[in-house]
């Protein structure tokens, strides 16, 4: 590799498929009048807890996840679980032949979740399917949403600024880094959509980065992730926790804290080296990418260079620049 080479230059098949688009039709029909949405009740006081997966239509793992949690049957033990396949639209568009064409439609499916933008005039596929799922998304105490990354990197827990989701974070218990950031300028996530973004309010949300999108990794993550979570919130059925959680318990979370997300501002935006994320750059100063005649540079010493992306258009985050914080700031 050039130390020159741009996100931009990597090829999809950098990364081996190893995973196969599950067969989701036979979860169409849902119970909730959506299509590919279902929520059981226990009949039992308790909070209702969300799962999504497939916000991006190339993002198997959460599919995966969900897949298996339908067909295992799995059923709250109190309050009431919301399982959504998120942007199916897309998702029926992924061909392992071009497996980076169907991240979305039209529009990024989690740039969306404000109430400006649901409320608004503007039409587009993803958007008549985030107002269809709003009213979910509103309903839920708690909500996980799955992802995976561009890259081969450490998984991540997205936690936002809030302590709410650093404490859920942790309560999962994995992955290992929890991020602790504001999101993107281009648009609100659905993890910090109204309440969940709200310091006021006890909701509490958490996005995961289940690994790089292929990897046959990811989607065991992404299982566990979801069974991590509803054991959490005391929802699984400790036969279920037993049969599938592992019995040790997970390394000890660390926190990076995300001090920039780099906007790009051009069209002639290019990394400085071929990063692929979690990189921790020494020193102060470091030219990491160049946009157009401008240098983005580290801002303090050990940076950690969060998702490094590859779609590097202008308006579009480029990478997240953090620091990770001192182990007892996890306690």
């Amino acid at each position: 590799m050039t130390a020159r080479r741009s996100a931009r230059a990597i090829k999809p098949d950098d990364y081996p498929i190893e995973l196969s688009a599950p067969d989701i039709t036979r979860h169409r029909a849902g119970n909730t009048r959506v299509d590919y949405v279902w929520s059981f009740n226990s009949g039992q006081p308790g909070p209702h807890a969300m799962i999504v997966g497939i916000v991006h239509g190339n993002e198997l793992c959460g599919a995966l996840a969900l897949d298996f949690l339908l067909r295992e049957r799995v059923r709250p033990t109190r309050g009431k679980l919301t399982l959504a396949f998120a942007n199916v639209a897309a998702f029926r568009r992924f061909d392992p032949a071009r497996p980076t064409a169907s991240r979305f439609v039209e529009e990024d499916f989690n740039r969306v979740w404000s109430p400006t933008v649901l409320s608004g005039a503007r039409d587009s596929v993803e958007l008549r399917r985030a107002r269809l799922l709003r009213e979910f998304v509103e309903a839920a105490d708690v909500l996980l949403d799955l992802h995976s990354m561009q890259h081969v990197s450490a998984p991540l827990a997205l936690a936002g600024l809030h302590p709410k989701g650093r404490a859920l974070a942790f309560g999962v218990g994995v992955p290992e880094v929890v991020v602790v950031d504001a999101g993107h300028a281009n648009g609100t996530r659905m993890r910090d959509f109204g309440d969940f973004g709200d310091p006021r309010s006890d909701k509490a949300s958490l996005l995961v980065e289940c690994g790089q999108h292929w990897a046959g990794t990811s989607a065991e993550r992404a299982t566990e992730v979801a069974l991590r979570f509803l054991n959490h919130v005391d929802m699984l059925d400790p036969a279920l926790a037993a049969a599938h959680l592992p019995a040790a318990a997970p390394p000890p979370q660390r926190i990076v804290e995300v001090t920039e997300a780099v906007t790009i501002e051009s069209e002639d935006f290019r990394f400085a080296q071929d990063y692929r994320g979690m990189e921790v750059v020494p020193r102060a100063g470091t030219v990491v990418a160049h946009d157009s005649g401008r240098a983005v540079a580290t801002p303090y010493d050990d940076c950690v260079l969060i998702m490094p992306s590859r779609r590097l258009g202008r308006g579009q985050t480029a990478v997240r620049l953090g620091r990770y914080l001192p182990d007892d700031a996890a306690q």
